[in-house]
């Protein structure tokens, strides 16, 4: 992956994690991760259209996972995808808490763990 692409990734997400929204400022580590939405073993590939910015958390939980369960129905969905869409259909915020407004939001959040209690925690002192 060239240096060139790694700096559309980074500028494309805002420096923020494509999941979560975790600003890179917050992230308790040195820089958020250049992942792979479809991962490699499923054929994805690191073009500019299969790569996102996550941060540990999201991308360490996300794995080579594709489909997640809604919590709510129970349907096996497919995960929220940053380059087809909007983080604004799927999902909306309570404060610190993500909520998910469609089966893809819900078993997204799930699936992450997108208010685990360390995510909370950092996004009580991003605040």
């Amino acid at each position: 992956m060239t240096a060139a692409l790694r700096a559309l990734v980074r500028e494309r997400a805002g420096d923020r994690c494509e999941y979560c929204q975790l600003h890179q400022e917050d992230s308790p580590l040195a820089a958020l991760h250049i992942e792979h939405i479809r991962p490699l073993k499923h054929g994805g590939g690191s073009d500019e259209g299969n790569l996102c910015l996550a941060c540990i958390d999201c991308n360490l939980h996300k794995g080579p996972n594709l489909t997640g369960i809604d919590p709510l129905t129970e349907s096996v969905v497919l995960l929220f995808h940053p380059r087809q869409q909007r983080w604004d259909e799927h999902f909306q915020w309570d404060g610190i808490h993500i909520i998910g407004r469609t089966e893809i939001g819900r078993a997204t959040i799930r699936v992450l763990c997108m208010n685990s209690d360390e995510q909370l925690e950092l996004r009580m002192a991003g605040d």
